[in-house]
């Protein structure tokens, strides 16, 4: 049996109804075999970066899994799906968008994951949701880093 891992996934949907696509794709986490639902940030509004289109409501969920980080990748990707997630171009609008943050302390770099994400100290989005569940993982530094990106509580 494998000993479960912490791992954060960001959540983010700017098209249809995002809260409640959020609030699926946390049942759809807590459903994963071998999985529990640890805790889930306050929503938060943020504008899209690198893009157009509607604000963006995003959220961190903190899971306990014994699933490896490329199973739930998959698992992400699968439920991004279930959600109506196409890729149309980079950085377009979405109806869900699952992002696999940090798995434990773990260091992947591999052609389909890379963890810890390449760009989650850079978002507020990410940030100020992260330090509501893993305080220890967001210094002041980091937040003071994208203090000029809006990003509020929703």
């Amino acid at each position: 049996m494998r000993v479960p891992v912490t791992a954060y996934v960001g959540l983010g949907a700017n098209l249809g109804e995002p809260a409640a696509a959020l609030a699926r794709a946390c049942a759809a986490l807590a459903a994963l075999p071998g999985t529990t639902l640890a805790a889930r940030s306050s929503l938060w509004r943020s504008a899209p970066v690198d893009a157009g289109g509607p604000d963006y409501l995003n959220a961190v969920a903190q899971l306990r899994t014994t699933l490896t980080a490329p199973a739930l990748l998959a698992a992400l990707q699968a439920i991004e799906q279930a959600g109506g997630r196409t890729r149309p171009h980079p950085n377009a609008p979405r109806t869900l968008d699952l992002d696999l943050l940090l798995y434990g302390d773990a260091a992947i770099a591999s052609p389909r994951l890379t963890v810890p994400h390449p760009r989650w100290r850079e978002r507020a989005f990410v940030l100020r949701p992260l330090q509501e569940l893993a305080p220890q993982l967001v210094g002041a530094a980091m937040l003071d880093a994208v203090a000029a990106q809006r990003c509020e509580r929703a």
